[in-house]
């Protein structure tokens, strides 16, 4: 199961199993979509599949996050969404009202992500070895001229901003697949964020690096940021947008937020002389209202993110080993 959990032994698995399997330039730079050159436009394509469990959560289902997911990581790359597949495996026995809900739930976020469902397919497997439903989809989208975003672009000063709070998705799935109670009902932030992107592009247009935080939360893509591009990271503590619910949520789990699964936020790196405009642009946006300055990068330590403390010291925000909490996404 660790080797599923976006830490330590998914990246091994990657690095010394799939990539050298595959290896050629374009998957080498291991981003969330992969950047076509063989094309008049340039283009992005990249793929996800979605095993969460329970199948329907609050704020959200399995189907919203079929598109979402695709369409960020399109949009991680600065593109603009078009088109998707989407591949259903089911398991024998699961109610074809079931399927029916997951369904509508995926055509209503492809109308309101703008993305169009063009190819598919659908295949059954045993009782016993599936889980109801289990989706794959792949998007291509279009890279505006002008726009180069990827995880090895970090350089040192850029600032580090967060799209709004961490950490809701992996807490709203913990609390439906546990039955715990937390005094308010957690909500996912699941969310197609391509308008969002457009918007902060518009703003500054050299945005170097975004990321969507999913599995392995913001803790885990800033050390692939960092790993990527060579920098180190330097967080303010306090700055960290972690909501009151959430907190409170993974201090009784035994759970760091930093390392807690998000669904509808983004992480961008953009040069120091552009932050405010950026921030002010994400803030303009419904999805980005209360985005903020989370850190720095820095010369020092290279490729390893710390996270200065109110205490004036500063501990380190390491890539953990597997995953908190599994079948998130």
């Amino acid at each position: 199961m660790g080797h599923g959990g976006g830490g330590t032994l998914s990246a091994e698995l990657v690095e010394h199993l799939f990539a050298p399997a595959f290896g050629n330039q374009i998957l080498a730079e291991l981003g969330d979509s992969a950047r076509l050159p063989a094309s008049a436009e340039r283009l992005a394509f990249s793929t996800d599949s979605f095993v969460v469990r329970p199948l329907f959560f609050p704020g959200g289902s399995i189907g919203d996050l079929a598109v979402n997911g695709t369409v960020n990581d399109l949009a991680m790359a600065g593109a603009r969404p078009l088109f998707l597949s989407c591949g259903f495996i089911l398991e024998e026995g699961v109610e074809l009202a079931v399927v029916a809900r997951v369904a509508h739930d995926l055509g209503e976020a492809a109308r309101k992500a703008g993305v169009t469902v063009v190819t598919g397919d659908t295949k059954v497997v045993e009782a016993g070895h599936g889980d109801g439903v289990f989706i794959n989809t792949a998007g291509i989208g279009r890279i505006p001229d002008g726009v180069d975003i990827g995880p090895g672009r970090a350089q040192p000063d850029d600032v580090v901003l967060v799209s709004g709070l961490i950490g809701v998705h992996g807490v709203a799935i913990m609390s439906v697949r546990e039955g715990l109670e937390f005094g308010v009902e957690i909500e996912s932030d699941t969310a197609a964020l391509g308008d969002l992107v457009v918007d902060l592009l518009a703003a500054c247009p050299d945005v170097h690096v975004l990321r969507d935080p999913t599995r392995g939360g913001l803790g885990t893509t800033l050390n692939e940021i960092a790993a990527a591009s060579g920098v180190g990271i330097v967080l303010r503590e306090d700055r960290l947008p972690v909501p009151d619910t959430v907190a409170n949520a993974c201090a009784l789990l035994g759970l760091d937020p930093l390392y807690v699964a998000n669904e509808g936020k983004l992480v961008a790196f953009v040069p120091p002389d552009q932050a405010d405009e950026c921030l002010a642009a994400l803030r303009a946006h419904p999805l980005g209202k209360e985005a903020v300055a989370i850190g720095r990068c820095v010369t020092d330590h290279p490729g390893m993110v710390v996270s200065a403390t109110g205490l004036g010291g500063t501990r380190v925000v390491d890539m953990p080993l597997g995953e908190q909490l599994p079948r998130i996404c």
